[in-house]
């Protein structure tokens, strides 16, 4: 019996020959040990690259200002100074600044995932019939550079309508702007597009209505894109320096971005340093929390079973 084609065995190794180096080379000594002293070498470049200067934040942060200037990449040629990180935490004052930062990214973090997730619901599942024109809206306020609206969102929260007082000095100044992030809002859409309607129609048939359907069967689908507006919510409120440092012009009200500048001119280096790697741990635990959910696919696990 003559064959028309390639069976199941030559196409796997046909697919498993595709790359840059065939299967053939990999059996080859030479090729094998080069390419694996490349890919270390390319590991350790990104390992400096990426982790070298966090590394360097936290050894300088508990050693003296002599040594970090005269051998910045010495290993505490005269030893390990905990009182640095003590100073920063108490005379400094960076307490009060770390609240700040945390209860800043706290409400940008709240009310990101109220929007992101609303928005995104309202326009991927209940559908309105003007759709297309609010995501057109949305996606349009991309385009607007932020820095162009640096003064009439200064407006706006200086005289706040429906509100009457003004809201500076005050997180919610932060938290409202921050909050409104239209890519989220896309963000979050595109991933409840990619949910079977099968569930939506399935939760309609069972008697669920609008909410009960958004916070029963939508939210409980939905970790993995929360992991991922989280992230970027509470970083990008922890790193934002130049809307805290208009709105927020009072000292004791302002978060570690705006006020560790202000007081390095009054403090020493060693202490500075210190203090800036206590800002840099919220975002790194963060990360390596959420990180196999902000790395990983938007997986269903089985929410639609046959």
């Amino acid at each position: 019996m003559l064959r028309t084609g390639p069976d199941k065995n030559q196409k796997a190794a046909g697919a498993n020959d595709r790359g840059i180096v065939s299967q053939a080379d990999w059996r080859r000594p030479r090729v094998r040990w080069s390419m694996r002293i490349s890919h270390g070498l390319l590991l350790a470049s990104l390992f400096l690259v990426g982790l070298g200067p966090l590394l360097w934040l936290g050894k300088a942060a508990v050693t003296p200002t002599q040594d970090t200037l005269r051998e910045p990449l010495s290993l505490w040629p005269n030893g390990i100074d905990l009182e640095n990180l003590v100073t920063a935490w108490t005379r400094v004052e960076i307490d009060r600044y770390f609240f700040n930062t945390v209860a800043l990214a706290f409400g940008v973090w709240l009310v990101s995932i109220v929007v992101a997730t609303t928005g995104g619901y309202a326009l991927s599942v209940l559908r309105p019939a003007y759709r297309k024109v609010v995501i057109g809206l949305v996606m349009a306020t991309l385009f607007v550079p932020a820095v162009v609206l640096l003064v009439p969102l200064y407006l706006t929260i200086l005289n706040p309508p429906l509100v009457g007082t003004s809201m500076i000095n005050t997180f919610w100044a932060v938290w409202l702007p921050a909050g409104a992030n239209a890519f989220n809002v896309l963000l979050v859409m595109r991933f409840f597009d990619s949910l079977p309607r099968e569930v939506f129609e399935a939760a309609r048939m069972d008697g669920a209505g609008p909410f009960r359907m958004f916070w029963s069967v939508v939210l409980p689908m939905s970790k993995p894109i929360l992991g991922v507006v989280s992230i970027f919510a509470i970083i990008g409120a922890w790193k934002d320096f130049l809307w805290p440092l208009l709105v927020l012009p009072d000292p004791a009200m302002q978060p570690l971005s705006v006020r560790l500048p202000a007081l390095q001119k009054f403090i020493e280096l060693d202490v500075f340093l210190a203090a800036l790697a206590i800002s840099t741990i919220i975002p790194v635990v963060l990360f390596l929390v959420f990180q196999r959910m902000f790395l990983r696919g938007a997986g269903l696990g089985g929410a639609v079973k046959g």
